[in-house]
């Protein structure tokens, strides 16, 4: 009877012990065969895809890691302080893993693909310019909306397609902030989400937060050209003109398709070394080596020409 009782209290022990340190046994996947195909269940987080079946997000990031990427974000002089969440990442990103987002490619591209997209989504929501406690990497998430909008956004341009709605205000939101209604308006047809009329849900819901931006790193900005995730895992094949422009597979072209003009082909300027260094720190919290990360060729922007230059009227001829 001892000897069963001391049993009985180190399996209470070793069960408190998983509780505390937030462990969770692995669920085993549900498996069905239909029409021949094999899918999985994974619960929550994946259900019903032949996806399902091999590595998911989770089984190579964790909440811990979220929690060291993002460990200033609930700090009392952040912004949106109890806002984003793991759980609601994993929401999100379930949505696009049967897609290939951070399920293209071998464990190691797909650890890669989560750093690069964090690593956008860090630098553009950090408030950590100046700060000194946890080094100003440590700050991404701090922000779910832009503090203080300059305008309203609305472009009557697309009154026809996407009419700004009475009193909605399409100011930046979200893991990487979306503004104008027509974004609002074309990414909430895609989600299936009536974000022209109530943009707020980017701010109000993390796990919208977190779609929005995944969306724009699965989607092109336009037909014609590649999507950041097709640049980065490898299924972009540049053109003669890409290769002419110094646009090459890798991260700096992520930047291309996502800023533009405004980072990329000005030389090594400080906002793209920015986000470049976001995406290396991210790399090193994910267990990866930095020679994973490419060469700097395939890291910067600086020389690139951009996909879609803005847009400068000619001066007038007096």
């Amino acid at each position: 009877m001892a000897v069963n009782c001391s049993l009985l209290v180190i399996l209470a022990l070793i069960l408190m012990a998983s509780v505390v340190s937030g462990d969770e046994p692995s669920i085993k996947p549900k498996v069905k065969i239909v029409k021949g195909k094999k899918l999985c269940d994974r619960g929550w987080e994946c259900t019903w895809s032949s996806y399902c079946c091999n590595l998911t997000i989770t089984d190579y990031f964790e909440t811990y890691q979220f929690e060291n990427l993002f460990s200033k974000r609930n700090s009392p002089v952040a912004h949106a302080v109890g806002f984003w969440d793991f759980h609601s990442f994993i929401l999100a990103a379930a949505q696009f893993e049967p897609l290939g987002f951070g399920t293209t490619g071998d464990k190691k591209m797909q650890m890669k693909e989560i750093a690069a997209f964090l690593g956008h989504v860090g630098s553009k929501t950090s408030c950590g310019d100046g700060v000194v406690t946890g080094g100003p990497l440590a700050w991404g998430l701090c922000f779910n909306k832009e503090m203080s909008p300059s305008q309203d956004y609305c472009d009557d341009y697309f009154k026809l397609t996407y009419p700004c709605a009475p009193g909605a205000q399409y100011y930046g939101r979200g893991a990487l902030p979306i503004f104008w209604n027509y974004n609002y308006g074309k990414i909430g047809d895609a989600l299936k989400i009536d974000l022209l009329h109530h943009p707020e849900y980017v701010e109000q819901n993390a796990t919208i937060g977190f779609q929005t931006a995944i969306w724009k790193w699965m989607n092109p900005v336009k037909k014609s050209q590649p999507s950041p995730h097709d640049v980065f895992v490898g299924n972009w094949k540049p053109t003669k003109n890409d290769t002419l422009s110094k646009r090459v597979p890798g991260f700096g072209t992520t930047m291309n398709i996502l800023y533009g003009d405004s980072i990329c082909g000005k030389g090594d300027i400080d906002p793209m070394n920015n986000i470049i260094s976001h995406y290396l720190y991210y790399i090193d919290l994910m267990g990866l080596s930095r020679d994973e990360a490419g060469t700097h060729e395939t890291l910067s922007c600086a020389e690139q020409i951009p996909f879609n230059p803005t847009y400068v009227a000619p001066a007038a001829v007096s």
